[in-house]
């Protein structure tokens, strides 16, 4: 074992095989890291408790049990340790689980040293657990932003592919930009793409680049999303929007973590952490055959569920406040009671995006910007002006409506069947794997 000179990272690696263990204290040590081996999770355990440790890297199958032990300890612990699990080929259910109980990566085995010393440089940037510095941005003081406050604070010290599902103008892209500045990636590009608005001709362009001359107007080799998004944080925004060739193509850069160029003939390397977002239900497209299930496996590892507008009401008159003080520059622009009573009644459609454009509007309209009354703001009601006070559980907005319908027919046949999900998907008309699918979505246990 090499000992330890003063400065020198230290590195526990927790594996009962020798010739794994060898290999990997062999490289660390070749990258100046003090090294220290155990074989059980007991071992781990123990040395855990007695030192102080930069990073621990532990396989997911010992002999005295699962590695995910090891995670546990660690954050039920409150170890200031970041930690990585290996997996065996194709168990992404255990690399789940582990990244769900606290590790930032997993590396698959066979371990590829390449991919070794990238998660172990990116570990040890991974900086102390503080409020993150722009989690202010996401404004208000109910519990379910206080819920997604903590939840980033959680992500931006992980590597882990991330998930944001949400209402259009819920503030996904935003969540995302949080992640990233306050994760070991904050120095680096955060490149933000709407797969929405690119032409399915162009995609493969777009996100790999090309090189001069692979196509009519090719006159110059370009670096596409990818490459623009190299050491940092590529954000996929709508990314149900992909067409399906293009998410075959999506997939194999993010496993390989290689892409190539159009008109090029080797890939290139890329290192990026992939956010995705959209405002559609993934898990009812997998069903639908209309998004690949293994890219939704590749994509959905955590997600981070945005709540809209309407569920977090309280915190209205915060938000239009601060969004006024940002529109007003410098004059001083305020709500009266009646304008803030419409807005808290008005159901948000588009959500904080919708309610800054409502603002702006007002704003501008009103005769004495400084005083902004219910006129001023010019709200549409969806339907007549009574919709506006009707009690939860009319049919607005519609997609909740009709998840509340679903949930309440599939909860009706759980019982009626003694939750034997197989004999309610039966009844219900549906095929096994639609129901377990559609009981994820809408949350049903």
């Amino acid at each position: 074992m090499a000992r330890r000179i003063r400065g020198q990272p230290k590195i526990l690696v927790v594996d009962d095989e020798p010739d794994l263990l060898e290999l990997l204290e062999l490289t660390l040590s070749r990258m100046g890291l003090d090294t220290v081996c155990a074989q059980s999770v007991g071992e781990a355990v123990r040395l855990l408790d007695k030192d102080a440790f930069d990073l621990c890297l532990t396989d997911m199958r010992l002999p005295d049990g699962e590695g995910l032990r090891v995670v546990e300890h660690i954050t039920q612990k409150g170890l200031d340790v970041p930690v990585a699990v290996i997996t065996a080929f194709g168990s992404a259910e255990n690399a789940v689980a582990a990244l769900k109980a606290g590790a930032f990566d997993y590396l698959a085995k066979p371990v590829a040293l390449e991919q070794l010393r990238a998660l172990v440089k990116q570990a040890l940037k991974v900086p102390e657990k503080t409020q993150p510095a722009s989690a202010y941005r996401l404004l208000g003081e109910s519990q379910a932003i206080e819920q997604v406050r903590g939840l980033i604070e959680r992500l931006a010290k992980s590597q882990a592919p991330v998930f944001i599902n949400g209402e259009s103008g819920s503030g996904k892209e935003l969540a995302a930009r949080t992640i990233h500045l306050n994760g070991p990636r904050g120095e680096q590009p955060f490149v933000a793409v709407n797969c929405g608005a690119i032409p399915e001709n162009l995609m493969e362009s777009e996100f790999f680049g090309y090189r001069k001359g692979a196509f009519t107007g090719a006159d110059a080799d370009r670096d596409g999303f990818f490459q623009a998004a190299n050491g940092g944080t590529l954000f996929l925004d709508e990314v149900a929007d992909l067409p399906l060739a293009m998410q075959v193509k999506l997939l194999r850069a993010i496993q390989e973590k290689k892409v190539r160029k159009v008109g090029a003939t080797q890939e290139d390397p890329v290192d990026v952490r992939i956010i995705s977002a959209t405002h559609k239900k993934l898990a009812g497209l997998v069903e639908s055959g209309d998004f690949r299930q293994d890219l939704y496996y590749r994509l959905h590892v955590i997600e981070l569920a945005m709540p809209s507008l309407r569920e977090m009401r309280e915190d209205i008159p915060l938000i239009a406040d601060a969004i006024l003080t940002k529109l007003s520059r410098g004059v001083t622009a305020q709500l009266e009671a009646e304008a803030i009573a419409a807005l808290e009644r008005y159901p948000f459609p588009g959500n904080v995006r919708e309610l800054e454009n409502i603002l702006e509007r007002g704003l501008s309209l009103a005769a004495d910007p400084q005083h902004i009354t219910a006129d001023d703001l010019h709200l549409t009601p969806l339907a007549d002006e009574s919709d506006t006070t009707l009690p939860p559980g009319d049919k607005w907005p519609l997609q909740d409506y009709l998840d509340r319908v679903e949930r309440a027919a599939i909860n009706e046949a759980l019982e009626k069947t003694r939750f034997n999900r197989t004999a309610a998907a039966k009844l219900l008309g549906i095929t096994f794997r639609a129901m377990r699918y559609r009981m994820e979505r809408l949350g049903i246990k």
